[in-house]
């Protein structure tokens, strides 16, 4: 689009524009519209001359009419040639280059598109100028300022994206200060996200000193302010979370923050309010410890980014504990209790089951049967030998058992301790013995404790001992001064048993009344359901056998981006300390770190981190972040024509006699031109409003059509986006997938269509385009042969609408694969207790007319497509494939949904396929495939190809013509 005399206007057909030079001729023609009279003489007229006329006709058309009807003839030429207006970005006038500064932060990424639209407009000001371009992102690594042309910059900005973490503004202004030292004539814009961490705002004086007299522009306000997550805590009642803001709003505002677990499905909502002028609130989840337990990811809806997300991994599960005492004095004296320390130490953390009323054998088996992951015996000295096998046996699967010492303890004998024990008691001090009181010496640097600060006013009176061997060095996690055990533990089966040589009362030490006995329950009971549990608790696996990348650090798995949006890696990446409790990095974003089964979660906020509102009052002229999308000018030309096509006809009706001559054959006569111009005006308007740009306009009809009884309703004229996916779509041959709405599954259907695309390429003459995600509720899905529909559980079926065009689609010849990635074998609606994809599936499946389904026969046309095949594996092999059944041959034509030379409408599958097909950028698979390695994920493209083949070709190889050329394959 070209500039009007430096304007940011517009024309999308501006050769129509050449029309205005007829203006001068349409002026004299109007000129001479009436005719001017002729004079004769004749002698009698004078004898008429006292005669008052009845009737004046102007001898021309007035001048101000003719004005009139020439702007009336512009303003058909202008909304002819399509005005666009480009609203512009207000920026200081230099003669250099524009320095433009972009916080790239995730306090950018909730108004990213309005930032680079503004960031856009700038650079497009710049082009038309002949001025160059410097772009410093905050967020990205300090790099030599270069200036760009102003396309180069164009295309970098498009590539912009915020970063998952607060950048260091200070190295990005290092990098404005060389630029501006090497342009002294440059100009800078600021776009601000007006936020910082804490007591960190000072970079509007860093900025205004760097900048010094170069003229200094800055973009801030005009979008949402960010919100954030802070200081998630699940407590006893309820799992809460903060939510908070920078002071910038003193209007209330509400919201909603989303609980999901580890695989995305949604576990509740909880809502928020900010009063006027509070920076936060809370949201509060009142949900069942078992399912807040559940709970990996925090987000705030409509919110897409990083710091809008708290993740959270095992340390901050409530795990339920059993609590059982061997003192029978309990009860008697509640307030010196080994119960009463121990239920005060983990309430903060953990929910608390305590045996009240009950024998030691049934508060255990009690315990064993409500799966408890941590049970606590304090003081419980010899176990009935069936409690003790059953204990055995719930170690061994998986639980934590936690042994506190004392007289029984002293003097029972099993094998339900980490170490051997010596019968008896050891004494410190006292008026009998010749030892002193002993302090704590230290923790383990293999243990779980070994970061726990060590307090130095610990004092242990009395312990048991246990007997030297080869293995207690390596079972003893914390030791007394003298080098006696003080806490051993060690790994059985899947479990973990742990002893504390000391009561969990204060008459052996006053260990329970120091902090320090709170962070070591914290770290034992954090054990519970996986020995690599916590970052705190990562050594602790390690000592048991679990695994630790790199011996002292955890590798990356899940990362966020700026939009909080997961994805598997990033290449700046590195992996994180053992025991890291820190925020987001660049070296380190926001996600999971470690293992599967022991994930370290890091946040972009830690829990005592707060936004604070940059002041930005000196920073030169404050600007607001418009909306520069262009703006099509002929809707408000059209509508001011027809106003003054009316005013027109108005006054034309006025010349002709007015009221007095309102006659049918005047009326006509003295409205005719008004008429022709406001044809021609409707003309024009039926073929311009709502097209795009590149619209061509409709050609008038040269005679007037006849009068019908009802006309039809015009088509709904396409938007610029839908013609654009349109012309996506139907560029060339594409797959496509079903937008879930969740960005997992999403991302992961998008790379397997990618990586089928690439196989079909390389195997087969098909070269297909990238695959395209497909709103089925709002786009059109005739241009596809295939969609791929992979099935979250526990999302809303479509509405009846959105079925309506599925099913409409599956019978003019489309084919939906349906994917439950679960393995199941049933089919969706059979009688049978299904999994929770497969309800969904029978949800969506209930309101379209499918076929009646039957298991691949070894027959169909879908085993010999491109490849032989016996079945069709995906990540999974165990799955069943499901197609329309093949109907008799007399019963072809009442079969519903028929359509597609043969191709089954719908195919429904559990093996996930796209999983197994998904590639990531360097053609490598992202997700590992159940058991048969490289053969099933060769497999699982060979089947891939065939399902594509299938639906386009349709069921040409079950031809008569084929079967010679098969069955000297099959021989082979």
């Amino acid at each position: 689009m070209t500039g009007l005399f430096g304007l940011p206007l517009a024309f999308a057909t501006p050769l129509l524009l050449t029309a205005l030079a007829a203006l001068p001729l349409l002026w004299f023609l109007l000129r001479l519209v009436p005719p001017r009279p002729r004079r004769i003489a004749f002698a009698p007229m004078r004898l008429l001359l006292d005669i008052p006329p009845k009737e004046e006709t102007p001898a021309r058309t007035p001048w101000w009419l003719t004005v009139l009807r020439l702007l009336l003839a512009a303003l058909i030429i202008i909304a002819a040639a399509g005005p666009i207006w480009n609203p512009p970005v207000a920026g200081p006038a230099s003669s250099g280059p524009v320095v433009l500064l972009i916080d790239s932060g995730w306090p950018a990424a909730a108004g990213w598109a309005a930032r680079q639209a503004s960031a856009e407009g700038v650079v497009a000001d710049a082009d038309l100028d002949g001025r160059g371009v410097v772009l410093i992102p905050t967020g990205e690594p300090p790099l030599e300022p270069r200036v760009m042309a102003p396309n180069e910059a164009r295309e970098r900005l498009r590539t912009l994206s915020p970063v998952p973490f607060v950048p260091d503004r200070a190295q990005a202004l290092a990098s404005l200060a060389r630029a501006l030292a090497a342009a002294p004539q440059a100009s800078v814009i600021y776009l601000s996200d007006g936020v910082a961490l804490d007591s960190a705002g000072t970079a509007p004086a860093d900025l205004r000193a760097v900048v010094g007299q170069h003229p200094l522009t800055t973009l801030a306000d005009g979008v949402a302010e960010p919100l954030a997550l802070a200081g998630a805590d699940n407590a006893v009642d309820a799992l809460t979370v903060k939510v908070v803001r920078a002071d910038r709003a003193t209007m209330p505002r509400t919201g909603t923050v989303r609980a999901f677990d580890m695989r995305g499905l949604a576990l509740g909502e909880a809502r928020f309010g900010f009063e006027p002028g509070a920076t936060e609130t809370e949201a509060r989840f009142d949900l069942p410890v078992e399912i807040r337990n559940e709970v990996a990811r925090l987000d705030i809806g409509d919110e897409p980014s990083a710091g809008a997300v708290q993740l959270l991994d095992k340390r901050w599960r409530r795990r339920a504990v059993g609590v059982v005492s061997g003192v029978g004095a309990d009860q008697r004296q509640p307030l010196l209790a080994p119960s009463y320390y121990l239920t005060r130490a983990l309430a903060p953390f953990a929910d608390i089951r305590a045996a009240e009323g009950a024998s030691t054998s049934e508060a255990v088996d009690r315990f064993i049967d409500a799966r408890l992951p941590v049970i606590i015996l304090s003081d419980v000295g010899t176990l009935q030998p069936e409690t003790q096998a059953r204990l055995t046996r719930w170690v061994e699967g998986g639980g934590v058992l936690v042994r506190f010492a004392g007289p029984r303890l002293a003097n029972g004998s099993d094998d339900l301790v980490p170490v051997t024990l010596r019968r008896g008691g050891r004494v410190l001090g006292g008026s009998l013995s010749w030892e002193q009181p002993q302090s704590l010496g230290g923790f383990s640097a293999e243990g779980p404790f070994r970061d726990v600060p060590v307090p130095n006013d610990i004092t242990v009176q009395r312990q048991v001992l246990a007997e030297p061997d080869g293995l207690l060095a390596a079972r003893t996690w914390a030791t007394l001064s003298d080098g006696t055990p003080l806490v051993t533990g060690e790994r059985r089966g899947a479990g973990t048993l742990v002893l504390f040589h000391v009561t969990a009362d204060t008459s052996w030490s006053n260990l329970p009344l120091s902090g320090a006995f709170v962070e070591m329950l914290r770290r034992v009971v954090a054990l519970g359901g996986s020995a690599a549990s916590e970052a705190a608790g990562e050594s602790a696996a390690a000592t048991a056998g679990a695994p630790v990348l790199n011996g002292e650090t955890l590798a990356p798995t899940r990362l966020l981006d700026g939009f909080g949006a997961f994805r598997p890696s990033m290449p700046t990446a590195k992996a994180i300390p053992v025991g890291y409790r820190g925020r987001a990095s660049a070296d380190h974003p926001p996600g999971f770190y470690g293992p599967p089964d022991g994930m370290v979660a890091v946040n972009a906020l830690l829990p005592r981190d707060r936004l604070v509102a940059l002041d930005l009052s000196g920073l030169g002229r404050l600007e607001p972040y418009r909306d520069i999308t262009p703006r099509d000018l002929r809707a408000p030309l059209l509508v001011a024509l027809l106003a003054l096509i009316l005013v027109d006809a108005m006054i034309v009706f006025l010349l002709a006699g007015g009221f007095s001559r309102l006659t049918a054959r005047r009326a006509a006569k003295g409205a005719a031109g008004g008429a022709a111009v406001m044809l021609l005006a409707f003309g024009l308007a039926a073929g311009l409003p709502g097209a795009p740009a590149q619209a061509q306009t409709a050609q008038m009809p040269t005679t007037p059509a006849p009068p019908v009884a009802a006309t039809p309703a015009p088509e709904k004229p396409m938007t610029p986006g839908e013609i654009d996916f349109a012309v996506r779509a139907t560029s060339s041959t594409r797959l496509a997938y079903v937008i879930t709405g969740d960005a997992d599954t999403d991302a992961v259907s998008r790379a397997g269509l990618k990586g089928l695309t690439d196989f079909l390429g390389e195997r087969t003459a098909l070269e297909a385009g990238e695959p395209m995600g497909v709103d089925v509720a709002r786009d059109e899905l005739s241009f596809f042969p295939l969609l791929y529909w992979p099935i979250v559980p526990g999302t809303a079926p479509p509405s009846p609408e959105t079925l309506a065009r599925i099913d409409a689609f599956m019978k003019q010849g489309g084919t939906v694969v349906f994917d439950t990635r679960d393995a199941e074998t049933t089919l969706p609606g059979s009688n049978g207790i299904g999994s929770p994809a497969n309800d969904t599936l029978r949800a969506i499946l209930s309101g379209l007319d499918i076929p009646e389904l039957e298991p691949v026969p070894r027959d169909h046309v879908l085993t010999k497509a491109f490849y032989l095949l016996r079945d069709f594996p995906g990540r999974f092999t165990g799955g069943t494939t499901w197609v329309e059944a093949l109907p008799a041959a007399d019963a072809a034509e009442e079969r519903p949904a028929r359509a597609g030379d043969g191709v089954s409408p719908v195919v429904i599958t559990s093996n996930d396929l796209a999983g197994a097909w998904a590639v990531d950028e360097f053609g490598q698979p992202l997700l590992p495939v159940s058991d048969g390695g490289p053969r099933q994920r060769e497999l699982a493209f060979r089947a891939g190809a065939n399902l594509v083949m299938y639906v386009l070709t349709g069921n040409y190889k079950a031809d008569q013509v084929h079967v010679p050329a098969l069955l000297e394959r099959l021989g082979q």
